[in-house]
């Protein structure tokens, strides 16, 4: 029987390692690869919805790992050789509830 195995996808966070002469604080990326990151193609539905609700074009879904603790919220992340960005906030089931290895969902679009 095979095992289901997600992919390597780069998240690209933004953290603060600063101040400019105004005072305004300055960000940098970085880049964390996060493993086993499962890619799902949304139901016609979702697709639906996510423009009604966030005027945004849902492309794929993202099952995120359980053991996961990055933000998944309004960021950049690379998988398939191109760029999305996820959107709207990430859903969460409880853990003990779920039986497989994953407990997230993260919606994206194309972004260039």
């Amino acid at each position: 029987m095979k095992k289901i195995k997600g992919i390597s996808v780069t998240l690209i966070n933004k953290v603060k390692v600063g101040k400019n002469p105004f005072g305004e604080d300055i960000f940098e990326d970085k880049e964390i690869e996060v493993d086993n990151v499962l890619i799902g193609h949304p139901t016609t539905d979702d697709i639906v919805n996510s423009q009604e609700l966030y005027g945004k074009k849902l492309v794929y879904i993202l099952g995120i790992p359980k053991d996961d603790t990055n933000n998944w919220k309004d960021v950049e992340v690379r998988f398939f050789g191109e760029k999305f960005r996820t959107f709207g906030h990430p859903t969460q089931g409880i853990e003990d509830l779920i039986p497989l290895e994953w407990n997230k969902k993260v919606r994206v679009e194309y972004y260039e």
